[in-house]
């Protein structure tokens, strides 16, 4: 109920600042828009050295994008979508385990002007200038792997501000998210709201941005369960910049503090430094180079458990509908290698992966660990994705 409160004050507001740009705003000189799309996904995947080594599964995500076109370049839309997902594991022929959900995707409505954006509800949030390791992925999930760049949303509220010389600011509140994140090993406290903000600035030949975030943690049933540490505040700041100098240039670093003495997570250090840059090779040879560092401290800076990750992606397009991309990690504490190849087939609507995968059996990529369930070992995967 609290939830819903929130966000019911949150349209109310939006509605009382489009009221606020006179009446003239609510006449329709537009045509309003319905669209209903979806995307409908299969995989299959075999890997020997999984306890169940044959897994297959079904999703499918219905779009529905309703939009009402206001005066002035002003816009009022909503977007609701549902993630149904089935998935079958089978150790011939003595073993099965299966699974299933549905949840909603997506569920927004937008206030939109020239300059101004305002947006509540079920939405994704992300930012930041690395690809492959992001010390900036604090609100998703996306994984440079996933052919389908799924990622679970966030309940809150969001507003941006784009200024005429191409700088933004966004601010915004959340509310009700308390599922693990990236990076983290805690939860968010679901009794109290999390604010923060992100300042985005041009630079000469690129652009940085400064972001913060402000929540308060809870240790009850996450990786450290501390039973008596369920409200401990934790403030987060974020420094990247991108620029592009013949080659692509960009780094990007977070620093979070816990307001109270956790243990080795009292403080986090992450810092990415990238690259990239397309060779003239046949019909282009796209390479992506990003060194990541991460420590997790008891006091700042100490760099006490430092580890170092390489993240590398080759992408080349054979022709016009064929990609093939490689993407390798390699963890140089652990001195562990993650690789992943993926050839692609496009059509019209309907696209076909072929990808392989050579990881350890012990997974531990800290931004991916959900996917280790299927993806630890070698192994083979066949997806099939048609968009409507």
């Amino acid at each position: 109920m609290k939830m819903k409160n929130y966000y019911i004050l949150s349209f109310i507001f939006i509605g009382f600042y489009m009221n606020c740009q006179g009446q003239d705003s609510v006449k329709y000189v537009l045509k309003d828009t319905l669209i209903f799309s979806g995307q409908l996904s299969a995989w299959g995947i075999y890997n020997q050295g999984n306890s169940l080594p044959v897994y297959s599964s079904g999703r499918y995500i219905p779009t529905l994008n309703y939009a009402i076109k206001l005066q002035n370049n002003r816009q009022f839309d909503f977007e609701g979508s549902a993630n149904g997902f089935g998935v079958l594991g089978i150790h011939p022929f003595d073993e099965t385990h299966s699974e299933s959900s549905l949840l909603p995707y997506r569920a927004w409505a937008r206030y939109s002007a020239r300059h101004l954006e305002l947006r509540a509800g079920l939405q994704k949030i992300n930012f930041g200038s690395a690809t492959l390791l992001r010390p900036l992925m604090w609100f998703d999930q996306l994984d440079p792997r996933d052919p389908l760049q799924l990622t679970n949303g966030v309940w809150g509220v969001l507003g941006r501000y784009y200024f005429l010389n191409n700088a933004n600011l966004w601010l915004w509140s959340l509310y009700g998210n308390n599922k693990p994140r990236p990076w983290d090993m805690d939860l968010t406290n679901p009794d109290h709201p999390e604010f923060g903000g992100r300042f985005q600035s041009p630079v000469p030949k690129g652009e940085v941005g400064i972001t913060f975030n402000h929540r308060v943690t809870d240790y009850r049933g996450s990786e450290l369960s501390i039973p008596d540490y369920n409200e401990v505040s934790e403030n987060r700041i974020g420094l990247d910049g991108k620029w592009d100098l013949g080659v692509g240039l960009w780094f990007e670093g977070t620093f979070i503090h816990k307001s109270k003495d956790v243990g080795m997570i009292t403080n986090t250090e992450i810092l990415n430094l990238g690259t990239d840059n397309t060779f003239g090779i046949g019909n282009g040879l796209n390479v992506v180079f990003e060194q990541l560092l991460l420590s997790y401290d008891q006091k700042a800076f100490a760099m006490s458990t430092p580890t170092s990750f390489t993240g590398v992606s080759l992408s080349y397009p054979i022709g016009m509908l064929d990609n093939l991309s490689i993407i390798s990690y390699f963890n140089w504490t652990n001195n562990t290698s993650y690789n992943f190849l993926n050839f692609k087939r496009q059509f019209n609507k309907i696209a076909i992966y072929i990808m392989a995968f050579w990881n350890p059996k012990n997974y531990q990529l800290p931004q991916q660990l959900n996917s280790g369930n299927y993806y630890s070992g070698k192994g083979i995967q066949l997806m099939l994705v048609f968009n409507h």
